[in-house]
């Protein structure tokens, strides 16, 4: 005799395991991920008389400041013969998409409280979305990167020492490292900030900290030499390491590290579950204190 749970199609409830990805039912609900997606795409810009060509300005400006500031004004070298601008252009252009994914998942509760409130599906979907839309802006700014890479591998001075790499073929993997840590560490953070909100003002703060912690404007070897003792702080720091290691395979100025890949990818994964444990813990009870 069958049971009344073998009656039904999906049978939803509270009782997870203490790591639940599953991918079954996120598969279910790809449309409504698509959805999200695309939610997010659409209403950033919307009604901005410069729609998505703020994808292209915002690093480019960037990039051109850090350039007039760091390079010229402060002098800090970029490794030999790689353009100044060119190393910015790809500090920032990493950087933003593991900025972006940390920033757009870090309030995923807090923002989407009236929906959880009403409807269910899987609530991981949603910092997923981030992710993913984040990929498509990530997408652009990186074709512009590659347009100045083109220009200066092929119109400029050989001795720039800008030359293309058989490791570029590690970029996706290094694109999946900064997904991962985005996520896990969004995740963290938006189940704390249902019980301590004023961590939502801190975010924004933090990151700009972990951005000068993090190689975006300076090589790892410059950091080392000028303070050896403090060296620790980006040594182990994956986002650096991805960071440096991006900018290693688009100039081949040093040699690419596999060790700290290595160690970068296993802290990746244990952040991202760490991040989905307390996701998992928090959606069950959230919606009673947010």
């Amino acid at each position: 005799m069958k049971t009344a749970e073998e009656h039904w199609l999906y049978v939803i409830s509270s009782k997870k395991k203490l790591i639940d990805f599953n991918f079954k039912e996120i598969w279910q609900y790809r449309d409504l991920l698509f959805l999200f997606v695309k939610r997010d795409i659409v209403t950033l810009y919307k009604q901005t008389v410069l729609g998505p060509l703020w994808y292209l300005i915002q690093p480019l400006f960037t990039a051109l400041i850090f350039t007039l500031i760091f390079n010229n004004l402060a002098d800090i070298p970029t490794g030999e013969g790689v353009p100044n601008f060119l190393f910015n252009l790809a500090g920032i252009t990493s950087w933003n998409y593991f900025k972006e994914c940390l920033v757009g998942t870090s309030d995923t509760f807090k923002k989407n409280e009236n929906i959880f409130g009403k409807v269910y599906f899987p609530r991981v979907i949603m910092p997923m979305s981030v992710v993913v839309s984040n990929l498509l802006k990530f997408g652009i700014q990186l074709l512009v990167f590659v347009g100045f890479y083109i220009y200066y591998v092929s119109f400029t001075d050989k001795a720039t020492g800008v030359f293309p790499q058989i490791s570029l073929l590690l970029l996706p993997v290094l694109i999946f490292f900064m997904a991962l840590l985005g996520l896990g560490f969004g995740m963290i953070i938006s189940s704390m900030t249902t019980k301590y909100r004023d961590l939502t003002f801190l975010v924004q703060f933090g990151v700009q900290l972990l951005m000068y912690g993090s190689a975006v404007i300076y090589p790892m070897s410059y950091f080392k030499d000028k303070l050896p003792d403090y060296y620790w702080l980006i040594e182990w720091n994956p986002i650096a390491i991805t960071i440096e290691s991006f900018r290693t395979i688009s100039f081949g100025d040093s040699s690419l590290e596999i060790s700290k890949l290595v160690y970068t990818a296993i802290a990746s994964c244990v952040i991202f579950l760490i991040g989905l444990v307390i996701f998992n813990k928090t959606e069950k009870s959230f919606i009673d204190t947010i």
